[in-house]
């Protein structure tokens, strides 16, 4: 399996992990992008050029009827086949997280409307659902089954936030497990049924499922309850008579310790198992094949690429199967902690060169492809009025079409993600909002000491009302480190004096004044 290295020219700060590729007619789009879209793509899904081993983004076009598609992390992610049409699918997209942390419950449907040499217009449309709707989640898994000439989709797996009235101050944002039920959808009359197994007794996120006619194999997954990544292998096998939905459950044997694994294509009934976790602190460097025959799942082990050095000493890895047996491979950089865009991307071609072409993917397939961890989070990043193709003709695609980043604001410099201290936990890979006033980067604070210097709010122990009164105050502030030295200095108030005005003296009667001449003449006469 040949490894390549593609450089991006000046886009990789919107890959990160949790993203997602669709495939249509060879040509990938990428939805799911850091932070919320800007002007430069108010769409938020682009399509992937790569040409000599660089990626380029190009913006996509949407007709006018369709709906707004936020950049959903970590959703879960299918392809649904016309049953007049087999050579048309369209994409099925449910829940995920929005960057300011939001968990998303809705489900869109993603198809390609038209294509020609200049553009590719895409249509999304939400669906509305009632009966036993899924709560929100991210890191799960939905398929289809077909059974006796109908089909459905199958949702399972996932985390969700505490519910509301079991969150505590301390753990306002925690994740858990969602419930181990498993939930057919309808799309014809839009209603969910769930079902509750007694095989599955713990709840799973970022496992692997892949199905094929009306059966789905489930494979490896993380469970937070026991932090554990136990070798699980589950067949779900549904059944669609004319009354009520069947489905039934077996464990079988020799499954796979592994989360967020990544699954392609590479036959009709083959498939290639790349990448994920053994644990939290070691990566899944070993490839497996994944052969579907006669109601039978065999996993062997397969050769593996020749990894780059970097590959093997990284922490975290992340990646999506961009369809057709390649899977595009993503690893930060060196500065992984401060400078969120500084990743690498590779290409991995699992197919023999004479395997390489065209084919019809019959079989459905979907995995969660990201790092499982529960608090990556993007910045939140103020986004322009959304808009589809309605003013789509105003982009030359020849002259305008390709994504530029000097567009967009510079988050690598601005200093949010330092470490502050020695007792600093801020990263941008868990932070999630701690403040009510904090919406995507967390509240600093400048402390005075010496020539002045950063600090999180959050890890200085501040209270949101005492960060609000310095904010307001003209006071001085030493972080932790430096408030001994500094207590009590205190920036004096600069003094107004106004000027008074003088009061006016209170004005005095007018009296007569009396001629010398006329009191002496009064005088005389008084005496006379």
């Amino acid at each position: 399996m040949p490894l390549q290295m593609i450089s991006a020219v000046s886009n990789s700060s919107l890959l990160q992990p949790g993203f997602s590729l669709l495939n249509f007619d060879g040509h990938v789009f990428f939805f799911g992008q850091k932070g919320w879209p800007k002007r430069s793509c108010p769409t938020g899904v682009f399509l992937l050029d790569i040409k000599q081993n660089e990626l380029k983004m190009k913006p996509a076009f949407f007709s006018k009827d369709s709906c707004y598609l936020p950049p959903l992390r970590y959703p879960a992610l299918c392809t649904l086949r016309s049953d007049a049409k087999p050579d048309e699918y369209q994409y099925i997209i449910h829940g995920g997280k929005t960057p300011n942390n939001d968990l998303s419950d809705k489900i869109y449907f993603m198809s390609l409307v038209s294509k020609n040499s200049k553009k590719m217009v895409l249509r999304c449309i939400e669906k509305d659902l009632g009966g036993d709707v899924p709560e929100a989640r991210y890191g799960h898994t939905i398929n289809v089954v077909h059974s006796r000439g109908k089909s459905m989709s199958v949702i399972f797996g996932g985390r969700s936030y505490t519910p509301l009235a079991q969150r505590t101050t301390e753990k306002w944002n925690s994740v858990v497990d969602c419930l181990p039920c498993v939930f057919l959808v309808d799309f014809e009359f839009g209603c969910c049924t769930s079902y509750i197994l007694p095989e599955l007794q713990d709840g799973l996120s970022f496992h692997v499922s892949i199905a094929r006619d009306d059966t789905i194999y489930i494979l490896g997954g993380h469970s937070l309850q026991n932090n554990t990544r136990w070798p699980n292998l589950y067949k779900l096998k549904v059944d669609l008579p004319l009354g009520s939905p069947a489905v039934t459950c077996t464990i079988l044997p020799g499954g796979i310790s592994v989360s967020s694994a990544i699954v392609t294509q590479i036959g009709d009934t083959e498939f290639v198992l790349v990448g994920g976790y053994h644990s939290d602190n070691q990566k899944r460097l070993v490839c497996n094949t994944i052969v579907l025959e006669d109601s039978k799942i065999e996993i062997a082990e397969r050769a593996s690429p020749e990894w780059t050095p970097d590959i093997k000493h990284c922490r975290m890895w992340f990646g999506c199967d961009m369809g057709k047996g390649s899977v595009l491979l993503g690893i930060p950089g060196a500065n992984k902690q401060l400078i969120s865009d500084a990743n690498y991307f590779y290409i991995l071609r699992c197919k023999g060169a004479e395997e390489d072409k065209e084919e019809e993917l019959t079989t459905q397939i979907c995995s969660q492809t990201s790092s499982e961890d529960p608090g990556d989070s993007t910045p939140f990043e103020d986004s322009e009025e959304f808009c589809f193709s309605a003013e789509a003709n105003s982009f030359d695609l020849d002259d305008a079409d390709t994504y530029n980043e000097d567009d967009e604001e510079d988050e690598s410099e601005t200093g949010y993600w330092i470490t502050c201290s020695a007792s600093c936990n801020i990263d941008i890979n868990s932070w999630v909002p701690f403040y009510s006033t904090e919406l995507n980067k967390p509240a600093m604070i400048l402390c005075s000491s010496g020539a002045g210097h950063w600090v999180h709010a959050q890890c200085m122990d501040l209270s949101e009302t005492m960060l609000l009164r310095l904010s307001e105050a003209n006071v001085k502030y030493f972080c932790n480190k430096h408030i001994d030295l500094n207590k009590g200095l205190q920036t004096p108030q600069k003094v107004v004096h106004l000027k008074k005005q003088p009061m006016k003296p209170p004005r005095k009667k007018k009296t007569m004044k009396l001629a010398t001449s006329t009191k002496k003449s009064f005088l005389r006469r008084l005496f006379e």
